[in-house]
């Protein structure tokens, strides 16, 4: 399985990328955008079948869109003007996993938890309930280890949240998207590689659609 991981540089001089970029319905918005670098068409859901996952993120260049997929995706198919883009294979990085390997990382995730109806009717509570603080760090420290990861150090920062109509027409229009953002990052111990690859295929958690999920490596090279 080949799996492709692009690099959106978006320009500041593009209308379109400054508002897809802005507010709190930058994941939805985003979500509509990288679609569009996907053909029409696609048997079953678009975004797991190709396996798109993204995230927005701030860097010492600027704001970046990284997008993961199982399909190469075409870069034309955005605003003439959006930015640069760069495009990998990620299949040698994946293939070099091993048990025991250091590396660091970064999601941004939607850690929640769902409360059993005993809970919710004692407590008022809503069928899927935002984690925060070290509820948060516990949740991704389990999330982790069930990716084939051990988690050695987790810093836990917490983002806005993704909220907004799922889309502009229709029904759509009037039905709301709110996921809660903590992005974590850390180093940690290859448990189990080959689950491992899996679970960076699929995504971590829920919000895939909307720039949750995405799970990105940089092994360590031990001194010798």
């Amino acid at each position: 399985m080949t799996v492709w991981l692009t690099r959106i540089l978006p320009s500041p001089t593009s209308a379109e990328a400054r508002r897809d970029l802005s507010g709190n319905a930058q994941g939805i918005r985003l979500h509509q955008r990288v679609m569009q670098m996907f053909p029409d068409g696609v048997e079953g859901p678009a975004r797991s079948t190709l396996g798109v996952l993204f995230r927005a993120e701030e860097t010492v260049r600027g704001p970046q869109i990284l997008l993961q997929s199982r399909l190469e995706p075409a870069p034309s198919r955005l605003p003439a003007d959006y930015g640069e883009v760069e495009t990998r294979i990620l299949d040698d990085l994946l293939a070099q996993l091993h048990k025991g390997q250091i590396v660091n990382y970064r999601c941004v995730a939607n850690p929640v938890r769902k409360p059993g109806v005993t809970s919710r009717e004692a407590y008022n509570l809503p069928p899927v309930v935002a984690l925060s603080g070290n509820a948060a760090v516990e949740w991704w420290e389990r999330q982790s280890v069930a990716a084939g990861l051990e988690p050695l150090h987790v810093n836990a920062q917490p983002l806005d949240a993704v909220r907004g109509p799922r889309g502009s027409k229709g029904a759509a229009a009037n039905q709301r998207i709110q996921h809660s953002r903590t992005q974590f990052d850390g180093m940690a111990r290859v448990l189990d590689a080959a689950l491992l690859r899996e679970k960076l295929a699929a995504g971590i958690g829920r919000g895939k659609a909307y720039g949750c999920g995405l799970l990105t490596l940089a092994p360590i090279r031990q001194r010798s």
